[in-house]
């Protein structure tokens, strides 16, 4: 004969695990990046990420060659792209986010849509890059002039200046700091620094290119500073790529996220 507590354990597991399961099942969204093999800045990323979305990353292939155009084109081939969305796949994110600013700019806005649709294809549900998402935070700000920074060299430098022409849109000022490796190690004075250099009175707002360059704590003080918008690779990124995973960013005082943000009844 079975005692009581026996009887109790074994009538009460399954509501137990019922009851479990519908407490963490709908509250948590996840979100795919798939990010450059040097990337360093995964806390960043998680800086924006609410409470309520959990964050994959996963990592190109190591090319064996410095921060140029050469590298920027190998990181955006559909033979590396398609197996790194692939691999993103089994916890089923809501939305891939494609985080590297020159492999998605480097082929211009043609080579931009093809990785999109690369990515797409590979069953990303949503997807976003890295330049894709600047341009459409541009868009939702009402912006067409503005300054440039990037960590590059002048022949990365040129192509994202071309693709932002191609999108119509006037570039004031540029600099680039003509690195080659190591851009996360840039300090946040360093790219104050270049950012108030840059800085163009006809410059509507000034972009920080490049997701190995720490940003999350500087936007919000220089946009007080120039008393413009200030956008960077990484802000928007998880911007977009949250939004189409129906959440919005975390920051505070970051104009982009301010000026988006869902209205509350």
């Amino acid at each position: 004969m079975r005692t009581d507590s026996t009887e109790t354990g074994t009538d009460a597991e399954p509501q137990v695990v019922e009851l479990a399961a519908s407490r963490v099942t709908p509250w948590q969204a996840g979100v795919g990046v798939i990010a450059p093999y040097d990337f360093a800045l995964d806390r960043e990323l998680w800086r924006w990420t609410p409470d309520d979305v959990s964050l994959h990353i996963t990592r190109l292939p190591y090319v064996h060659v410095p921060v140029t155009v050469d590298q920027a084109a190998a990181l955006s081939r559909a033979e590396q792209v398609d197996p790194a969305v692939r691999a993103l796949l089994a916890p089923e994110p809501r939305a891939i986010g494609y985080a590297c600013a020159s492999g998605s700019f480097v082929h211009g806005p043609e080579g931009e849509r093809l990785l999109h649709g690369t990515m797409l294809e590979a069953g990303a549900p949503r997807a976003v890059t890295t330049s894709g998402a600047m341009i459409r935070a541009l868009d939702a700000l009402g912006l067409r002039r503005i300054a440039v920074v990037t960590p590059y060299v002048d022949s990365v430098t040129d192509r994202l200046l071309s693709y932002l022409g191609e999108h119509g849109v006037e570039v004031t000022s540029s600099v680039g700091l003509g690195l080659l490796s190591h851009i996360w190690q840039v300090t946040y004075a360093a790219v104050s620094d270049a950012v108030h250099s840059v800085d163009h009175p006809d410059a509507e707002a000034v972009y920080i290119s490049c997701t190995n360059v720490l940003t999350y704590d500087i936007i919000a003080p220089l946009e007080r500073e120039l008393g413009k918008p200030v956008l960077a690779a990484n802000q928007v990124t998880m911007w977009a790529l949250l939004a189409d995973a129906d959440r919005h960013a975390v920051a505070h005082g970051q104009g982009l996220l301010d000026a988006t943000a869902p209205s509350r009844v």
